[in-house]
Formats: C-alpha cells, sequence, structure tokens
C-alpha cells in the first residue's frame, strides 16, 4: 500500500541535520517493495567507532535482532557500518533470515574493509517473507561510491515504511566549551509500543565517549523517550535504537564514566535528539489526527504511574473519544481503574487541558464542559490525572485512533 498523505501533525519541513564527523549515509531504490524510492541505506563510520543498542523485548525477535546483539558482544561494541532496509522485516524467516543477515554484513564488511560483526542491521517491513539481498551486494557498492556527510533526508526516508513524512532531529551540544555533533532518525507509525516498537531509530555523534558511557546514556534516555510513546499498543519484532559515536574531531580526552559531569549538556541535547523522534513517530501514528500528551501524578511510584498512564494513553474508548472531540473524561477513570495500580478513588482528580474536571472522586463543581470540548477540538490533547496515592509520576505520548489507522492496516500488505 502507498500511503502519500502527510500525516497532518508532521513538521512542515525536515530539520537540517548537520554532518557528524566521522559518518557518511547514502540510499538507493533497490525495489524491495516499493517502487521508484529510496529503500536501503548504508552508513559508514570511521574506524575507532563505538556503538551501543537498545532493542525489542519481543519473544519474536527478528534476524537483524538477533544479528545485533550478537555482534556487539563479538565487536566489543565496535562498529564500522549501518545497514537498514525497509519493505521487509527479514523476521520469522527461520535459517533463510539469518542467512540473509549475515550475507548482507559480509557483503557490506567486504565493501567496507572490515570484519562482519562491525556490521550492524536493521530491517522494518512486512512480517514472515524470505529477505532476498542477492542483489544486496550491488546495491550498497552504488551506495559507498556516492556516500556523504549530508544526505540525511534521504537515509530518513529510505527507513520509512507507512511512515508519511521522513523523521531527523539534531542538536549541538558542548563537552569541554568545544561542540559536539547529535543527529538522529527515525521511523515509525502502527505497530507502537514501549518496549520498542515497529520503529527503528538511529542516533550518531562525534562525542568522544567510551562505549560503555554510550550504552549508559542510551539506556537511561530511551526509558523516557521511545518507551514513553504508544500508537496501538502492539509490540513489533524488528524494533531498535542504535548510536553511535566516533570520536572524531571531538577535541576532547575520552570519557569513560557516565557520571562525568563534562557530559551534562551532552545528555540532555541527547534526550532532545531522541525525544523530538519519538514525538514524531507518535505524530505520524497511523491515522493520527491528534497528539496526546498524558500525564500521571500521585501514583505509588514512578512506574505505577507509568503503567496507569499506557493505560489512558493505549485504551480505544479513550483514543476513540479523542478522535470525537469528545471530553468523556469518565473513560479515563475507567482506564485509571483497569490498569491495576493503586489509585484513591475518592481523591482521584482529572484534568482535560487546563481544567479541573474531577477532584474527590467526583465531577468538580469548576467544571464547563464546553471549555473542555474547546481543548478536545485542538489538535495537542493534554490528560492529567492525579492518582492521590503517592509521588510517582510519568509522561507518556500518544495519538487519537481514527477510521484512517483501518483503513492502512486493513489494506498494508496490497
Amino acid at each position: 500500500m502507498s500511503i502519500t498523505t502527510k500525516s497532518p501533525l508532521a513538521p512542515d519541513t525536515f530539520p537540517n541535520l548537520l554532518p557528524v564527523a566521522g559518518v557518511e549515509i547514502g540510499a538507493a531504490a533497490a525495489g524491495l517493495r516499493y517502487k521508484d524510492r529510496p529503500d536501503l541505506m548504508l552508513a559508514r563510520f570511521t574506524d575507532g567507532t563505538v556503538a551501543a543498542g537498545v532493542f525489542t523485548k519481543s519473544k519474536m525477535p527478528a534476524a537483524p535482532v538477533d544479528w545485533c546483539q550478537q555482534a556487539l558482544k563479538n565487536s566489543h561494541g565496535r562498529a564500522r557500518a549501518l545497514v537498514v532496509n525497509a519493505g521487509n522485516a527479514n523476521a520469522f524467516t527461520g535459517s533463510k533470515g539469518a542467512k540473509a543477515a549475515a550475507k548482507t554484513a559480509e557483503a557490506t564488511a567486504e565493501i567496507i574493509g572490515c570484519e562482519p560483526e562491525e556490521v550492524m542491521l536493521a530491517s522494518t517491513g512486512v512480517i514472515g517473507e524470505p529477505l532476498d539481498v542477492s542483489q544486496f551486494p550491488k546495491f550498497l557498492a552504488r551506495i559507498h561510491d556516492g556516500l556523504s556527510g549530508s544526505m540525511w533526508k534521504e537515509v530518513a526516508h529510505a527507513i520509512t515504511t507507512t511512515d508519511t513524512f521522513p523523521k531527523g532531529s539534531c542538536r549541538v551540544a558542548t563537552v569541554e566549551g568545544r561542540p559536539v555533533v547529535i543527529s538522529g532518525i527515525s521511523k515509525g507509525s502502527g505497530m507502537i509500543a514501549p518496549d520498542m516498537a515497529t520503529m527503528l531509530g538511529f542516533m550518531f555523534t562525534n562525542a568522544n565517549i567510551s562505549q560503555a558511557v554510550l550504552h549508559a546514556v542510551l539506556a537511561n534516555t530511551v526509558d523516557d523517550s521511545f518507551n514513553s510513546i504508544t500508537v496501538d499498543g502492539d509490540t513489533s519484532t524488528n524494533d531498535c535504537v542504535i548510536a553511535f559515536a566516533t570520536g572524531k574531531n571531538a577535541n576532547t580526552e575520552l570519557i569513560t564514566d557516565p557520571a562525568d559531569p563534562r557530559l551534562e549538556d551532552f545528555v540532555a541535547k541527547f534526550r532532545e535528539v531522541a525525544t523530538d523522534l519519538a514525538h514524531q513517530i507518535v505524530r505520524d501514528g497511523e491515522g493520527a489526527q491528534k497528539f496526546v500528551t498524558v500525564d500521571v501524578t500521585g501514583a505509588e511510584n514512578d512506574a505505577a504511574a507509568k503503567r496507569i498512564a499506557f493505560s489512558i494513553a493505549n485504551s480505544p474508548l479513550v483514543k476513540t473519544a479523542i478522535a470525537g472531540e469528545d471530553p468523556n473524561w469518565g473513560r479515563l477513570v475507567m482506564a485509571v481503574g483497569k490498569s491495576g495500580e493503586r489509585a484513591d478513588r475518592d481523591g482521584l482528580s482529572v484534568w482535560i487541558g487546563e481544567q479541573l474536571v474531577a477532584e474527590n472522586g467526583m465531577l468538580s463543581r469548576k467544571y464547563t464542559e464546553a471549555l473542555a470540548a474547546d481543548h478536545m477540538a485542538t489538535d495537542n490533547i493534554r490528560l492529567k490525572v492525579d492518582c492521590a496515592i503517592g509521588t510517582g509520576s510519568a509522561t507518556v505520548w500518544t495519538c487519537d485512533l481514527t477510521h484512517g489507522y483501518i483503513d492502512i492496516n486493513a489494506d498494508y500488505r496490497s
């Protein structure tokens, strides 16, 4: 299925992503599933680059996920290349899938001049169809001959499936008074839920940090960004976020402690890029018309707050009410109650936008439905619940559930 209508929540333009010293990128149309559009990307990294990844917790992981997890161990976190294809997930493909992944890494390693375990892989698309990689060496060589440091929009487009726009983000951080670049791309539109989703995220920086530091920063960042979004509550087989740090032109000594105060701005900017990319995935939710922020406070602890927030964000009744611009706050109360987490029924408070809807376990005397309806008519919805139990809090992001989601997913494989 060809998705041509750009999400109404999409940014006006693709952002300006700065080149990252030590990273060269490119893409090509390999004809894997789509016509006349790039669907295969290659990134080449300078020698000495380190990588860290966070992967889906699905019990049905795709071959590229297995490959990357083992490759990171075998290479001790070294990376020289990244290859991503769209249109075929290479998931649930048995030994054929494992062989396809190995052949891709071997072909890339020969072109780059590195070991296969220094090649990271990712795939996205239809599950259960064998991935034909027989033409990959030809296309990868072609991409390699035209690599540059600035083809961010092309590679962001090459990793998309039902996405309606390519996703990218960039920040410049300061480490020891010197600038380092963080540029990232992601894809995702449906099958989005925490523990990754049918989404891919790749972040690139020239910060001079150890692999252990990169992994710590990534792991701490993912929980409050990529793992705090949901479109439909479904966790996929391929999802990953992989970060690469080249150390090129950083002009600083190697930083080996994640708690090093010199990393304060870098960690903050890294988080900004990850959160921006995660938000763009939600803004491109299949059929989405509204971007929704769910805040939960007063829970027993932060983990409980997050489970309550996701109970709200994943509720079809809540999401369809948002699509219909109906301030049906009773559905929020329902979602809190079904979460399985503690909440004080007689102390619960609910907000729609800035308006207090319910307090002390009942409708607030200050509530005016017309004002709540006005907020529901906007395209940026904010819902808040205070559970009146403890100090736990969490924020997650989702979108509404419209008939467009059905249209896309009922016809995806055609």
